[in-house]
């Protein structure tokens, strides 16, 4: 099963998964309201780090969800 099949099938069956997703998604549209600013003060950078730190946390879970779904489907085949 292909990675984004694998994602398909977390989506609709994973609460954590879809958990993540979303907060990921909110993360992103979040740095990209600082990103648009033509100024970014100290403390936005520091704001910028603390979202990009969340981000790369849940994609980092959400990925590891893949492997263990993976490992799963590897043992019931």
């Amino acid at each position: 099963m292909k990675e984004q099949e694998i994602m398909d099938v977390l989506r609709a069956e994973n609460e954590e998964f879809r958990r993540l997703e979303a907060e990921h998604r909110a993360l992103d549209l979040k740095l990209q309201q600082y990103e648009g600013k033509p100024y970014i003060s100290p403390a936005d950078e520091i704001e910028i780090k603390s979202i990009k730190k969340q981000k790369l946390a849940r994609k980092d879970r959400m990925a590891a969800i893949i492997r263990e779904y993976k490992k799963m489907e590897v043992m019931t085949n």
